[in-house]
This record gives structure tokens, sequence and C-alpha cells, in this order.
């Protein structure tokens, strides 16, 4: 999951329930599992243990929580045998160079436990042909429309523009389309395949095409075509250049069409909005792609120096893989929960139900060893984010700019192929 890239920095902070307050990250007790989560899942792992302690007889469990995405990567960078903890909770994107350091430990699942995931769930977990984790929720975006401005979904993307065309001075409209789920790079992504770029292409077995990528000419002449003013070269208002004001210009009636996390959707529905979810679609019909990977739990090596090792294995069975676990989680977390059995259960919302559709019809696996990658001079969330400021913004010929990228994410991709 990439929503470190919106650059929060923070310090590690206490969990808000069941959690002692911590000034640095320490070993566990004897029988103590301890627990890292970001800023959101912290919070809400705390409350799940709290209302119920017991998942692994024997056992406490503490979390501890920091600030932010990237603050819990930089302390996971940073981890030692005396600091690091028994479990972590994060994106596939980690398991790679997580997996080659030796700060994760395999996970063995029973059959009738793996056949509660989707072996691409599985897959994202895994490297070298080993599991290190086990898939907690799916992680992706959808878009949802304003049904006060729009009486019915959207087949393609220029339906959308053609309505932001039509009605932006009459409805006095910000933009067509903005972004609040992860910001312009991964969040973004549903409008890049939208229009012809993904940053890596799949075969029908859904693994990586090392010998493929998109199509830049085709790509800029769709940019200029929905997205370019011809007049001034740059945005022509449709697609939002920046995301800070989204939420509070789709909640005005001022855009349309907006991509939501799928960690947003309470906020919403508490608003009134439909849950009216699906991808971005596409220039021809279909849908853009999105990350649609999971998030998982992970085990560390850590844990066996701590001993507790099997108190840790258990904690991973008994609460993350499991469907009571993930459906009391997931009513406190509100994402999609990956497990078929949580999936199916009457205590999962619509919304959540309604995500995971999307992420089947559009979602793509989030292959951070890719993703991360700078041999072509940038990584994909970097020259993604300038790709839209050096055409949208400063006025850039978008084809052009469409050919760098492709020549970017090209040598990503090559450099990446012995890892995937």
């Amino acid at each position: 999951m990439k929503k470190k890239n919106l650059g929060l920095v923070g310090t590690l902070i206490a969990a808000a329930l069941a959690v002692s307050t911590l000034v640095a990250p320490s070993a566990s007790a004897a029988n103590e599992i301890v627990v890292w989560a970001d800023e959101t899942r912290g919070p809400h792992l705390a409350k799940l243990i709290a209302a119920k302690g017991d998942w692994v007889p024997g056992f406490t469990v503490k979390i501890v929580t920091f600030s932010s995405y990237a603050a819990l990567g930089d302390a996971l960078d940073k981890a030692t045998g005396t600091s690091g903890p028994d479990i972590f909770v994060g994106g596939n994107d980690w398991v790679v160079a997580s997996a080659k350091s030796g700060k994760l430990a395999p996970v063995t699942l029973t059959a009738s436990q793996k056949a509660q995931f989707t072996p691409g769930q599985l897959y994202d977990l895994s490297y070298g042909g080993k599991l290190y984790g086990v898939p907690l929720d799916i992680n992706n975006v959808g878009m949802i429309y304003n049904t006060a401005l729009v009486k019915s979904a959207p087949k393609t993307f220029g339906d959308m523009v053609d309505f932001y065309q039509a009605n932006k001075t009459k409805l006095n409209l910000k933009n067509g389309l903005c972004v609040t789920g992860g910001g312009m790079s991964w969040g973004g992504l549903s409008v890049f395949s939208a229009l012809g770029a993904d940053p890596y292409v799949l075969t029908s077995r859904g693994k990586v095409d090392v010998n493929k990528g998109f199509n830049p000419t085709t790509f800029g002449a769709n940019m200029k075509k929905y997205l370019i003013d011809p007049s001034t070269h740059k945005s022509n208002g449709f697609w939002a250049s920046s995301n800070t004001t989204c939420n509070d210009d789709f909640y005005a009636g001022k855009v349309p069409y907006s991509i939501i996390g799928n960690w947003e959707w309470a906020t919403y529905v508490a608003k009134g909005f439909a849950m009216n979810l699906q991808p971005v679609p596409g220039v021809n019909g279909g849908y853009g792609h999105m990350f649609g990977s999971v998030s998982g739990a992970f085990l560390t090596s850590y844990a066996d120096k701590h001993g507790v090792a099997v108190g840790a294995k258990s904690l991973l069975v008994n609460l993350f893989a499991s469907t009571p676990g993930q459906v009391a989680y997931e009513a406190i977390e509100g994402r999609p929960p990956a497990a078929k059995g949580a999936q199916a259960d009457a205590g999962v919302s619509e919304a959540q139900k309604g995500f995971g559709a999307a992420a089947s019809l559009a979602g793509i696996p989030q292959i951070g060893a890719i993703l991360d990658n700078k041999a072509g001079g940038s990584n994909y969330w970097d020259s993604s984010g300038d790709y839209w400021t050096q055409t949208l913004i400063n006025g850039k010929d978008a084809t052009t700019e469409a050919r760098k990228l492709a020549k970017i994410w090209r040598a990503n991709v090559s450099a990446a192929a012995s890892l995937l």
C-alpha cells in the first residue's frame, strides 16, 4: 500500500486503547506478542484487543501504533532483534525487501486455511515460493458519483468529461473527477490506466509481461482529447491536478465524481452519499486498473528471538486469518476483508462488499519490486506524479512526456524481472 507516499512523517505514538505508552519500540516480554501498525490500523487493532483479549490463551497482545505508514516503514527498516515487533500489519509491497533482509519468517497454513484466500492474495504476500503473512484486507479504491448531480453511472471516461464540459458553468463545478484515495500516484493509477498507461502489463495468467509496456502515442492522444485544453495546453479542469480539497469539493457538489479509498466510505455514507461504487471507466468501455492487492499481517523473525513464535503464529491464524477475526476487525477498520468467509458474512457492509467487487473487476497486484525501482531514473511514485505536474500544470506536450514515462517504466520492469 502506497499511502506512505503522501509524505506523512512522524514519531512513534502510543496506541489509543489498551496499550502502554512507549518512548521507543521494545521487544516482547516472555508471553507478550508485540504488533506494530500505522496511525489508522493501530487504534483499531487496540480496540479489537480491548474487546477480546484471549485470541491466544496464555499470551497478551500489545499494539504499538506509529504516526503514519511512512513512520512504520522507517521503524521496520531500523528494527533489530531487540527492538523489532513479532507481527506487523502493512502492505504487500514490503514483502520482497523484508524477506530478503531476513526480517520476515515463513508462515505455514493448512489447506483449509489457504482455501479462504485466492491464489493471487497468497502470491501477494509470498517471495521465493514462501508465504510470509496472512491476507487481512483488500487495499483498493473505487469511484463514486454524486446522485444530486449525475443520474446514472458513466459507461466511458468520455461520458464523465462530457458531463463536466456541459455543466461546469451551470453547476459551478470546480473539477470533474478528483481523488482522495491515496493521492495522485496510488489512487490516480485508475486515470492513468483508463487513458491507456499502466506501470506494467499483465499476461492472461496475471504475471508481468516483461517484454511489453504501454503505448505512449495512444496515451498521449487520450490525454489531449480528454484532459488537456487545446488553447492553454494545460489542464481543462476535469481531472484535478491536486487532491487537497477533493473531499470538501465533492461534499459541496462542486465535483461530480470522486475516487475514494476503501477506508473512507463511512465518512461519505454519514454525509448521505450513495456507495454507487465502480472502477473508473475506460475510454472505450471496460475499466482502468487500480491497485487491488491485499494488506497482510506478517510474522517476523524477531518473534522466535523473543520466545513468542508459537503464540505469534497462533495469533496470525486465530485472529488475522479467521472469519470471526476479520469480521470483528473490519467492523472497526471498514475495509473489505480478504477471507472468503468474512466477505460473505452478514456483518460486512454493502460498501465493503462493493469495494471488493470493484477490486475483482479491475484490481492489479501492487508489485513493490517494480514500483519502487529506480532503474529508469525514477520510481513509479515519483514519475507518475511528475507526469501530471509537467502536463496539466506546466503545459508540456502530453505525448512527449508520455514517451519519457514509458521509457522509465519499461526500464524499471526490466530491472525487476529477476525478482518477479
